[in-house]
C-alpha cells in the first residue's frame, strides 16, 4: 500500500521515540470514554508538532485537532463508513462556504469547502498494539481521489474500492490522506486499544475565523 496511490500508509515505529513523553500528558485523562477531543492539555502540543516535524510525508502542515480513542471491554463501539467533514475552530462566524455548524464536547466545529479536507493529513498514533480482532481502523484504499462522497454513495464506493485493515504495533503510525473512506468495528478481543488521532493542516482559514488549534 502507498500513500500515492491508495491515501495511506503504515509507518512502523515512527511514534516510538515520543510514547513516553505522550503518554505521561495524557495520564490524567480519564480512562472510561470512548473518545476524548483534546484540546488545552500541558504539553500535548509540542509533542504532536515534534512527531509532525518528524514526518516528512506531512510537508510542514499543524497540528489542528486531536482525539483520544479509548477501546476496552468497557468502552466498546463501531462507526460506520464515513468521511471527516468537519474542522474545530474558536469561534462561529458566518463565512462564505462554511458550514452547517455543530458542537461536539463544547467545541464549535464547522464543514468547510472540501478542498481544504483533501488537502489535510491525519495520523493515528497507536499506544496500543491493533490486531484484526481488536477493531483496526478500516479504510477504502483510494477514495481519497472520489472528493465528497454523497452519503447514497458510500457503500458502493466501499465495494468497488475495496477494503484494507490498518493493523499496528505499539509505537506506530498510520498517516493517510483526512478525506478518505473509513470505519471500525467493535473490538472482539479483550483489552485496550488506545489511538490518538491528529489532523494536520497547512492552511490559514479565512478572517474572522480561527483554527482551535491543540
Amino acid at each position: 500500500m502507498t500513500f500515492e496511490e491508495d491515501g495511506a500508509a503504515h509507518l512502523p515505529g515512527a511514534a516510538a521515540p515520543f510514547l513516553v513523553a505522550l503518554e505521561q500528558v495524557l495520564a490524567g485523562l480519564p480512562a472510561d470514554r470512548a473518545g476524548i477531543r483534546l484540546h488545552g492539555v500541558p504539553g500535548l502540543a509540542a509533542i504532536l508538532d515534534a512527531i509532525g516535524n518528524s514526518l516528512a510525508q506531512l510537508g510542514g502542515r499543524r497540528p489542528v485537532r486531536a482525539i483520544l480513542f479509548d477501546k476496552s471491554e468497557g468502552a466498546n463501539w463501531a462507526l460506520g463508513w464515513h468521511q471527516d467533514r468537519t474542522i474545530a475552530v474558536r469561534a462561529r462566524a458566518e463565512v462564505s462556504g462554511y458550514g452547517p455548524w455543530s458542537v461536539k464536547a463544547g467545541l464549535t466545529h464547522v464543514e468547510p469547502p472540501f478542498a481544504l479536507i483533501e488537502a489535510m493529513r491525519t495520523i493515528r498514533i497507536h499506544l496500543d498494539s491493533v490486531t484484526a480482532d481488536n477493531a483496526p481502523l478500516l479504510i477504502a484504499p483510494g477514495s481519497h481521489r472520489l472528493g465528497r462522497i454523497a452519503e447514497p454513495e458510500v457503500e458502493a464506493v466501499v465495494a468497488g474500492c475495496g477494503t484494507a485493515e490498518c493493523l499496528a504495533a505499539r509505537g506506530d503510525i498510520w498517516l493517510y490522506t483526512t478525506s478518505i473512506l473509513h470505519a471500525s468495528a467493535a473490538a472482539i478481543a479483550p483489552g485496550r486499544r488506545r489511538v490518538v488521532q491528529v489532523d494536520y493542516s497547512a492552511d490559514r482559514l479565512p478572517a474572522p475565523l480561527a483554527w482551535r488549534g491543540i
